[in-house]
């Protein structure tokens, strides 16, 4: 197949399809809106978000633009075993947080941001490596979904790549602005159900057009050795890996995540991140699906660009209601996750940046409402206005990935371990990002003894990687003796090979050098921390403006209050 023209929706078919998905979202959060707000239900929805909504919120959240295009990347690149790297992984990660999750909340269950609690455990110099971090990491996400929605409307509709924009941002802050994080949960039920909805009928229905299961007996030519290996070594290394690695370190480090980890009822966690796991998995790999079939296909993406793939599909085997419904879902998956980035800003800027430095320690509830809708509306700004520019944002989404990479073992060892101290902290991170950044940007050649040393540092990471997952559900001693018995493993087999695959070499790297540098300094400490005046540091902002007005709050520290919403 050679390439082909994008079918257009009418300007007026498109116009109407935003305008009703936008309109119908904006109502939803005004049934919702209240004349006095509640800090608290503004940022975490007072702690007490019910089980189906947390999970469909999970669901839309890690759903974001960038992987929609990103799982059907890998089943063109990768063939059989590409879109279950994709999909599989990431709703793994889903899965490996809620145990850690569990404890953040039993250890601060008012918290409404992971940096607030780390606030707490270390300090301002540690707290605002997590904010950073999710500052940056919020606002480029906030651009790519930007970015993806005009791309789509531009190539599925005569509007332009400007006003397609335009019309994202100001749609999303629309709804965002008032109710903030409850807007956010509640819209997301509605996207998720129409993303669900959507790829039913499409992804069958593109498979059916396309040819169906005769179509993939007569084109498996079409496959190299690779592509046509379902346990792919090239496909692990490459994407598998890589992944792996990167969405662990989204999963902690990322406020969206966390501030659903914080709203949701304490007893519903683990239901809530299990659904999640499958919801996430079926939906993304099946997306990935699309790549694959584009793969059998022949079909070659227009001006060699990947994000093309999907549109290309749609274009060519779906009748004109098909494309509505899958402009439909690409709208309603960039939305979702474009929301949860501004509640997720609002909240840090509100908590970690006002309250805790700015107020130092004595915010007034109504100036932080103030800080967190002034911080939407920026937000939205510099998203619309950087998307709008094209800008080539790699370099920062690597950079970003690397911070969270770096602070994955330093966030939840902290939680467990007494004499992890905030220098033990904030040095395993700066050490991490430098190093990381030394190779993954090749600022000196990785060979000889250099490429050895980060060989041994990604082993080391691989090590500390399995770890964490073993000691997810295991106990303490069987996580360490499993991380190192996967560390040797490694060890032989990356030193002298690994150097040939940088991103997963940088990756492990992050993990590696954070994980040894803050053991070292934590045991050469002699602080201990008594985890028990976490919830007391840690407590809703309710709960205190009522105290210091001398009335009685309506949850008190520790308990969650009852949601208004």
């Amino acid at each position: 197949m050679q390439e082909t023209e994008f079918f257009q929706l009418s300007g007026t078919t498109a116009l109407l399809l935003l305008i009703g998905f936008y309109g119908a979202t904006f109502l939803m959060s005004l049934l919702i809106g209240q004349k006095k707000e509640n800090v608290d239900g503004y940022m975490v929805s007072n702690s007490a978000v019910g089980f189906g909504l947390s999970a469909a919120s999970m669901i839309a959240t890690w759903i974001w633009a960038a992987s929609f295009y990103a799982s059907a990347t890998s089943g063109y690149k990768y063939g059989l075993s590409g879109p279950l790297h994709y999909g599989f992984w990431g709703a793994l990660m889903i899965l490996f947080i809620y145990p850690f999750g569990r404890r953040f909340r039993a250890l601060a269950p008012q918290a409404h941001t992971l940096a607030e609690v780390v606030h707490a455990r270390h300090g301002a110099s540690s707290q605002m490596i997590m904010a950073v971090s999710n500052i940056v990491g919020s606002c480029i996400s906030l651009m790519v979904n930007f970015t993806a929605a005009g791309a789509l409307v531009s190539v599925l509709s005569p509007l332009s790549f400007i006003q397609g924009v335009l019309i994202a941002g100001l749609g999303v802050l629309s709804y965002t602005l008032w109710s903030g994080f409850r807007a956010s949960v509640m819209t997301d039920f509605a996207q998720l159900v129409a993303m669900v909805l959507s790829a039913v009928v499409i992804i069958p229905l593109i498979f059916y057009n396309a040819g169906g299961t005769e179509m993939l007996q007569a084109n498996m030519w079409r496959l190299d050795a690779e592509q046509a290996d379902f346990y792919s070594t090239k496909a692990i290394l490459e994407q598998g890996a890589p992944y792996f690695v990167a969405v662990l370190a989204y999963a902690i480090g990322n406020q969206t995540i966390a501030q659903r980890l914080f709203a949701v009822r304490e007893d519903l966690i683990k239901p809530t991140f299990l659904t999640a796991t499958i919801g996430y998995g079926a939906v993304v790999i099946g997306l990935g699906m699309l790549g694959l079939l584009a793969l059998f296909t022949g079909l070659q993406p227009v001006d060699g660009n990947m994000n093309n793939i999907i549109p290309q599909m749609a274009s060519t085997y779906l009748p004109p209601f098909g494309i509505a419904l899958f402009f439909i879902l690409v709208v309603g998956s960039l939305s979702s996750t474009a929301d949860s980035d501004l509640s997720a800003l609002s909240a840090i800027m509100m908590t970690d940046i006002y309250a805790k430095n700015l107020a130092r320690g004595r915010p007034n509830p109504q100036r932080m409402l103030w800080w967190g809708r002034a911080t939407m509306i920026v937000a939205t700004m510099l998203g619309v206005i950087f998307a709008s520019l094209r800008l080539d944002i790699l370099v920062m989404l690597v950079f970003v990935g690397a911070l969270w990479g770096a602070i994955v073992f330093p966030v939840i060892v902290s939680f467990y371990w007494d004499r992890v101290s905030n220098s033990a902290f904030t040095w395993s991170v700066l050490s991490a990002v430098i190093l990381f950044s030394i190779v993954r940007f090749e600022l000196l050649p990785i060979q000889g003894a250099v490429a050895v040393f980060y060989e041994i540092s990604a082993a080391v990471g691989g090590g500390v990687v399995a770890g964490l997952m073993a000691f997810a559900f295991f106990r303490s001693n069987i996580a360490i003796a499993f991380g190192t018995v996967i560390a040797l493993i490694l060890l032989p087999n990356f030193v002298g090979a690994l150097r040939e695959y940088i991103v997963l070499t940088a990756s492990l790297t992050a993990y590696g050098v954070s994980a040894v540098v803050c053991t070292v300094l934590s045991l050469r400490s002699q602080e201990r921390f008594d985890f028990s005046v976490l919830a007391d540091r840690v407590t809703s902002f309710h709960y205190e403006e009522a105290r210091l007005q001398g009335k009685k709050p309506a949850g008190q520290a520790g308990k969650p209050a009852a949601a208004r919403a």
